[in-house]
């Protein structure tokens, strides 16, 4: 009997034993997603990725340093991992026929982007991110986490609420133990850190938007490169419509599925040229009213200076008014002192005719007294000539001056007027 019991049990303990494998065989190979696009090394704890492999439930993938990988889940969600970063898939439960389900990933390092798909368009609360900080609870929309040591910044991308494109607004809710913050606006941004509660929900600067965006630029390259084909992207397409077979859907809803996926594409499109054509007529707004604000400036700039010129006008006229009296002060000198130069030359050339007649006289008398001598009387006309003939001369050259001068100060005055 003991031999019998102890047979028993042993066949009882390979069985569960091997029942136990076969589970965790199927835990292990439970799938998740497809790899859609990497650039670098990729690798997880057994192989090293390439696009279109395989991902299954609780595999960690490893991205290294300038390298990245997108994963598109089963149910139309998108995880893209960046540079330096760990990220593991704990939890991935799908029901095609109803879109119920749940997804938890954990984020030990580096940055994770999540697109939500259908999922959390059943019900929203059903995707969270697990950071060392705390929790990221997605509510359908398209965010972005950013593990660094002691810190876990979150940002929401879109679409928020009042979008013009009536999509259902989406929210972040980032939370631990000792609080919660909910970011329901775009591009608006929160930060975590060990012992405290979430920081408050503030619009992202461009220097943090700058650095969100370089864990991803290693992922844009590979898919801007010419390297990437288009036969592999048919290859992928092929493998997820393989997926979804096996998962139990039809060809008219994988058809629906990916017309759907497309539309949201589109409306992403739409809606980020949307923003940038709004970013730049607010860029035109700005820069409108800094000209207007610049030419105001610049004419007041122009009216001061004109004042001071007029100032210095009117100072200028002053000056020349004083100069023009001083000029007329001086004037009136120069012509009281020709005026008195005329007079004494007057009385000049009145007084020399005088004396000299008196020497006539003087030296007619002496001829007379040496004729009386001579008893000879003789009288003499020729010097008296001579000396009229002198005096005539120096009124003439007197005359000539005072006309000549007469001239020069018409002239003068016709110039002045």
């Amino acid at each position: 009997m003991r031999k019998l019991l102890s047979v028993i049990t042993g066949l009882i303990f390979m069985i569960s034993t091997s029942v136990f494998a076969e589970e965790k065989l199927t835990i292990e190979k439970q799938l998740v997603g497809i790899v859609g696009a990497i650039s670098g090394t990729v690798k997880t704890e057994t192989r090293e990725l390439k696009a279109g492999d395989k991902i299954y439930l609780n595999e960690t993938i490893v991205a290294g340093a300038g390298s990245g990988t997108q994963i598109l889940l089963l149910d139309q969600s998108t995880f893209t991992i960046g540079e330096d970063s760990e990220v593991v898939m704990d939890t991935f439960i799908f029901d095609p026929a109803t879109n119920d389900g749940k997804i938890v990933a954990s984020v030990k390092q580096g940055s994770l982007k999540v697109i939500s798909g259908l999922i959390s368009k059943k019900n929203p609360d059903s995707l969270t991110v697990e950071v060392p900080e705390g929790t990221l609870g997605s509510r359908g929309t398209e965010f972005q986490t950013v593990v660094s040591k002691g810190k876990t910044d979150t940002l929401l991308i879109g679409p928020g609420k009042n979008n013009t494109l009536g999509m259902r607004p989406g929210a972040v809710l980032v939370g631990n133990n000792l609080g919660s913050t909910l970011l329901d606006n775009p591009y608006s941004m929160a930060s975590m850190t060990k012992g405290k509660a979430p920081g408050q929900a503030k619009k992202i600067t461009k220097n943090q938007l700058k650095k969100f965006n370089k864990k991803m630029k290693a992922l844009r390259v590979a898919k801007l490169s010419p390297e990437e084909k288009k036969g592999k992207r048919k290859e992928m397409k092929k493998q997820l419509r393989k997926e979804l077979k096996s998962m139990g859907f039809e060809k008219e809803e994988i058809k629906s599925i990916i017309r759907e996926n497309i539309q949201k594409d589109k409306e992403k499109k739409v809606a980020i040229k949307k923003e940038r054509a709004e970013k730049k007529k607010a860029k035109k707004k700005k820069a409108k009213a800094e000209k207007k604000k610049n030419k105001k400036k610049k004419a007041k700039k122009v009216d001061k200076k004109k004042g001071k010129k007029k100032k210095a006008t009117k100072k200028g006229s002053k000056k020349k008014k004083v100069v023009k009296k001083k000029e007329g002060k001086k004037k009136k000198a120069t012509k009281k002192k020709a005026t008195k130069k005329k007079a004494t030359k007057k009385k000049a050339v009145k007084k020399k005719p005088a004396k000299k007649k008196k020497a006539v006289k003087k030296k007619k008398v002496k001829k007379k007294k040496v004729v009386k001598k001579k008893k000879k009387v003789v009288k003499k006309k020729k010097p008296k000539k001579k000396i009229k003939k002198k005096v005539a001369k120096k009124r003439k050259i007197v005359k000539k001056k005072r006309a000549a001068k007469k001239r020069k100060a018409k002239k003068k005055r016709r110039k002045k007027k």
